[in-house]
């Protein structure tokens, strides 16, 4: 079966102390254990969210119009866009 991207959100800060992605949902779900692609100007990797965060507090499920938190590998950048990967 072929992957595909679905734009959920946007990037609007990077806490680089702790490498976290503050992220916009504007559509979708975001789930513990799905595949986000990172992408922007100098922006481009993928990421398997493996904890999640809204207002400090552990989730397991975001939906649109929240803020969450999650931890990424590379550094991002406000505006980047934020597509969950579906298998």
């Amino acid at each position: 079966m072929e992957s595909w991207e679905e734009e959920i959100g946007q990037v609007d800060h990077f806490y680089s102390h702790a490498h976290i992605a503050g992220i916009w949902l504007k559509n979708g779900k975001l789930k513990l254990g799905d595949r986000v692609h990172i992408k922007g100007h100098t922006t481009d990797f993928e990421e398997t969210v493996t904890s999640m965060q809204v207002e400090h507090m552990d989730v397991r499920e975001a939906k649109p119009g929240m803020h969450v938190g999650i931890p990424v590998h590379d550094k991002v950048r406000e505006h980047d866009r934020v597509f969950i990967i579906h298998q």
